[in-house]
C-alpha cells in the first residue's frame, strides 16, 4: 500500500486491523506521517518536538516481532503523538515549551507511555502545550502558539491543544493528553476530535507530581468513539507507583464498549450547569444536537445537579494543589516562572485554611447530588465549550458578552466543574457553528464507568455524525 493519503485517511481502527494482518506495515504509516507532518506543520505548529529516527526504529522492531491476533490491546506499530507535558524516553522533554527547560532530555518514559509503546504503539514526537498544563490556550515562550486547523488564527484551546491538532490534521491516528480542568476536552472541541477525561487512576500517570491529587488525569484524543476505545485499552493499567491507578479491566474491554452503541435511557441536559453563561451561536449548534438526540429516543430532560458552586471549589482545590507543587519552582526562578503560575500560588497563599475546608465539604456535597442524580439517569450532558475559538495569541479570555470572567480560566468552568466530580467525561464534536467553528458536546458517565459511556457516546456519535472522522487539511487565514 502507497504512503499516500488513503493511509492518512484511515481510522486508528481501521489501521490497526490493517497492521495486525500485516496489510499495512508500521514503517509504511511512519513515512506517511512524516509526510503529512511536513506538510501540516508550518501551518498549526503542534508538534515542535519530533523523534522520527527513534519512530523508524520502534517501527523495525514491531515488523521484526511475531505477530500477536489475540492480542486485544495489541496496537501492532501505530503512530502516535505525546504530550509535551509527558516523558518518552530519549526524546526532548520542555514541560509544555518552559525555557527553563528547554534542553532537557528524558531519561525515562511515563507509565502511560511505557503501556502505550508497550501495547505496539510507536511515539512520532512530542505535541505543543502551554507551560506546565498552565492555560487553556496552548502558547508558550519556546514554541509558540498551536494554530486551529479550521482557522489558522485561532486557537485550539488547551493545554493539549498540540495533541488534537495533530489527530485533528492527520499527522497522527491517535493522542496522548492530559486533562485537569478542560485540557483534552476543550481541545477536542475546538478541533472536532474525541477526548476523554477518564476517571482518576483509570491511567497512570508520572511519578513526578501531585501523587494524591484526583484532579490530573492522562486520556485519549482520537477521530472516533471506537478509536477512543481503541487507544484506552492501550494505554489504562494498574501501575503500583501511582497511589491511585485502578485494576485493569480485561483485554479489550473498552474498545468492545465503544464498538457496541447503546442508546441511554433517562439524560440529563444542562446549557450551563450553572456556573457560566454560553454564547448564543454555541447554545443553537448544542440545542440542534439535543434535539436530534431526542429524536432518536434518548430520554433527554431539562435537570441537572446542582453543581453552581463548582467554580470557587475548584479555584480553592487547584490553587492549594499548585502551591504544593509550584513554590518550589517559583523560590527557585522567580520572574522566569510564567505569570498564571504566580497567580494561582499567590491566590491560594492568600486563602484561609477554613475556606479550604468549606470547599472540599462543598466538593463532597456536589457529588453526592450528582451521584443522587446518576442514581435513576445514565449519564449528564452538557456543552464542552461556552464559546468558539478566539485568536491564537491569545493567553485567556477576559469577557464573554456583557459578563467579566474574574479568573483567568473561568471562561472554562463548565469543564473544570465536572473535573471536580472524579467521574469519567467524554467530549465528542456536534456540529459546526455558521461561520464553520467546531462545537462539541460533553457526556459525564458515572465513577469508574468508561464502558457504560463509551457505549453512550458511540450512539450519540452514530446520531450525529462523526464528525471528526477525516483529518482537515488547515484553513490557512491571516
Amino acid at each position: 500500500m502507497p504512503n499516500d493519503r488513503s493511509l492518512i485517511d484511515l481510522t486508528a481502527t481501521e489501521a490497526v486491523a490493517l497492521l495486525r494482518r500485516r496489510a499495512v506495515s508500521p514503517s509504511e504509516l511512519v513515512e506517511a506521517a512524516s509526510a503529512r507532518i511536513a506538510e501540516i506543520e508550518p501551518a498549526v505548529n503542534a508538534l515542535p518536538i519530533l523523534c522520527l529516527d527513534r519512530a523508524r526504529d520502534q517501527a523495525r522492531a514491531v515488523e521484526a516481532g511475531g505477530a500477536r491476533p489475540y492480542d486485544a490491546n495489541w496496537l501492532a506499530g501505530l503512530p502516535v503523538t505525546i504530550k509535551d507535558l509527558d516523558e518518552v524516553a530519549g526524546v526532548r522533554h520542555t514541560f509544555g515549551g518552559s525555557v527553563l527547560f528547554e534542553d532537557n532530555v528524558s531519561q525515562r518514559s511515563s507509565p502511560s507511555v511505557e503501556l502505550l509503546e508497550g501495547n505496539g504503539a510507536i511515539t512520532l514526537g512530542k505535541s505543543n502545550s502551554p507551560e506546565f498544563g498552565f492555560n487553556a490556550s496552548t502558547i508558550n515562550a519556546l514554541f509558540g502558539p498551536t494554530r486551529n486547523p479550521f482557522d489558522t488564527r485561532l486557537t485550539v484551546g488547551g493545554s493539549s491543544g498540540g495533541a488534537a491538532a495533530t489527530v485533528a490534521t492527520g499527522e497522527a491516528w491517535m493522542a496522548l493528553g492530559s486533562d485537569l480542568g478542560s485540557s483534552i476536552r476543550l481541545p477536542a472541541a475546538f478541533c472536532s476530535v474525541v477526548g476523554l477525561r477518564p476517571s482518576p487512576g483509570r491511567v497512570p500517570r508520572a511519578r513526578r507530581g501531585m501523587s494524591f491529587n484526583m484532579l490530573p488525569v492522562v486520556g485519549p484524543i482520537t477521530r472516533t468513539v471506537a478509536d477512543c476505545g481503541l487507544m484506552l485499552d492501550a494505554m489504562a493499567g494498574e501501575v503500583w507507583t501511582d497511589p491511585l491507578s485502578l485494576p485493569s479491566a480485561p483485554p479489550g474491554s473498552f474498545a468492545t464498549a465503544a464498538a457496541t452503541p447503546r442508546r441511554p435511557g433517562r439524560v440529563g441536559f444542562s446549557m450551563d450547569l450553572g456556573v457560566t453563561p454560553v454564547a448564543p451561536d454555541v447554545a443553537a449548534v448544542v440545542e440542534a444536537a439535543i434535539a436530534r438526540l431526542a429524536d432518536a429516543g434518548a430520554r433527554i430532560e431539562d435537570e441537572a445537579p446542582d453543581l453552581s458552586q463548582g467554580r470557587d471549589v475548584f479555584h480553592a482545590i487547584r490553587g492549594v494543589n499548585h502551591l504544593a507543587a509550584f513554590a518550589p519552582l517559583i523560590a527557585q526562578h522567580g520572574d522566569r516562572v510564567i505569570p498564571e503560575i504566580h497567580s494561582s500560588t499567590e491566590r491560594a497563599t492568600g486563602l484561609p485554611i477554613a475556606d479550604f475546608a468549606r470547599a472540599e465539604n462543598a466538593r463532597v456535597a456536589m457529588f453526592q447530588r450528582l451521584m443522587d442524580f446518576l442514581a435513576d439517569h445514565d449519564a449528564l450532558i452538557c456543552p464542552t465549550a461556552v464559546m468558539t475559538p478566539f485568536p491564537a495569541e491569545w493567553r485567556r479570555v477576559e469577557r464573554l458578552g456583557d459578563h467579566q470572567f474574574e479568573s483567568y480560566i473561568d471562561w472554562i468552568a463548565i469543564t473544570f466543574t465536572l473535573s471536580l466530580t472524579g467521574c469519567p467525561v467524554i467530549s465528542i464534536p456536534c456540529g459546526f457553528t455558521a461561520d464553520g467553528m467546531p462545537v462539541g458536546l460533553q457526556i459525564l458517565g458515572r465513577p469508574r464507568g468508561e464502558e457504560a459511556l463509551l457505549r453512550i457516546a458511540a450512539w450519540c456519535e452514530e446520531v450525529l455524525g462523526a464528525f471528526g472522522r477525516k483529518p482537515v487539511d488547515p484553513a490557512i487565514r491571516h
